[in-house]
This record gives C-alpha cells, structure tokens and sequence, in this order.
C-alpha cells in the first residue's frame, strides 16, 4: 500500500512558478504528476522512476517543468516555471510499479490532488 500527499499548490499570476510536492509512504514505486482541468480528461505532465532517474515530460510542459525526487525522504518534486493559464488544473500524484510515463491505466496509487491555478 502506497499513500501520496500532494502540497504547494495555489493561485500565481502567468510566468510565475511553483513547486509541487508529494510526499510518499510505504516503498518506493515510480511516481507520475497528471493533472486535470474543467470539463478535461485527466492527462500525463511528468514521470520519473523509483531510483529518481529518466524524468520523463509530456510535451505541453517540456522546458518548463522539472520533475526531480528525494529518495531519502521519498518526496518528488514538480518544479513549474514561466507557468501559463493553461496550466491551471488539479495537479496529482500517482505511483506504479511498471512505468512512470503517461499511461494512467498503470497507476495503483493516486493522491488527493491540489490546485493549482494561473491568472493571466
């Protein structure tokens, strides 16, 4: 059993950042951060494996987004810059033991989700 705890979200204005945290319990799986906006589906931002190696981004935050791990304290961090309106969504965690890219059918585990909103 895996349990994930999301903070750091909030409202910024456009080209500002933020750092996401999701703290993790229980052993190590790889984490995926997914987000979700109003009357969207659910989608993959960044992946990163169990060891905190091969981050992996989608394509729409490329650039932007770091996505790094503490290992010790089983935290992984996003890391958001040069943030957009478009980027407003609820941001989650979600670990798995198969892969930390973006197929969301692969998650065991997800976290509550935060918010995250950007005004333009």
């Amino acid at each position: 059993q895996v349990h994930l705890v999301e903070s750091g979200g909030g409202l910024v204005q456009a080209g500002d950042s933020l750092r996401l945290s999701c703290v993790a319990s229980g052993r190590a799986y790889h984490v995926g951060w997914f987000r979700q906006a109003p009357d969207k589906e659910r989608e993959f931002v960044a992946g990163i494996t169990s060891t905190g190696s091969q981050p992996f981004y989608a394509d729409s935050v490329k650039g932007r987004f770091t996505i790094s791990r503490d290992t010790a304290k089983n935290t992984i961090f996003l890391q958001m810059d040069s943030l957009k309106p478009e980027d407003t969504a609820i941001y989650s965690c979600a670990a798995s033991k198969v892969t930390w890219k973006n197929n969301r059918h692969l998650y065991d585990y997800w976290g509550q989700g935060i918010q995250v909103t950007v005004s333009s």
